[in-house]
């Protein structure tokens, strides 16, 4: 019975995981006044008919903290590139020097940082509402056990409370620590 029961609590520290790394990515995305390859990660090239990935086309590297250089493996992809960022809507207005595109990533503005910690915020209610799901499925495996007494079911619950909790107190640390690396000027 018990190994029932450290299963569904495993499985639900799973899925409660998976929430966080969601988070992680998703706060990768999320540019906070420095440059990162990972900015691009959504841009999709025309690469002979099919839309493909920007990693996948070229070499995406930060040389410094204000400027991203995206090195096309094949120089006629050069346009396809700056017109896949542009139209990516990201707020960059990508250089082509003939050789590669740059692009200088501008410092945010007051207004745009407070719009990105709101996305943050977004983000991190995702990834509650996603613990909080796993909590909900847990407990409901947990009712469902025929052979479990009350109290084994009372105290499986309670840990997969203390689970929630715990993954919810790490998802708030996790936001405050964005919050503030977005705000830092």
């Amino acid at each position: 019975m018990n190994e029932e029961i450290t299963f569904i609590l495993d499985a639900a520290r799973e899925s409660m995981d998976g929430a966080m790394v969601h988070l992680e990515k998703e706060f990768m995305k999320i540019r906070a006044g420095k440059a990162s390859p990972a900015m691009l990660s959504n841009v999709k090239v025309d690469y002979y008919g099919s839309q493909t990935p920007l990693s996948q086309v070229a070499n995406v590297n930060t040389p410094d903290a204000r400027t991203i250089s995206v090195q096309p493996w094949e120089k006629n992809m050069l346009q396809e590139i700056e017109k896949a960022i542009m139209n990516a809507n990201l707020g960059f207005n990508p250089m082509n020097n003939g050789d590669m595109v740059i692009i200088n990533v501008p410092p945010l503005t007051e207004e745009r940082r407070r719009d990105l910690v709101k996305q943050a915020k977004a983000e991190a209610e995702d990834a509650k509402v996603s613990v909080r799901t796993a909590r909900q499925d847990a407990n409901k495996e947990i009712r469902a056990l025929d052979d479990a007494s009350e109290d084994l079911k009372k105290n499986a619950e309670t840990d997969v409370q203390e689970l929630t909790d715990n993954y919810t107190k790490k998802i708030d640390t996790f936001l405050d620590n964005k919050e503030v690396e977005i705000m830092k000027v």
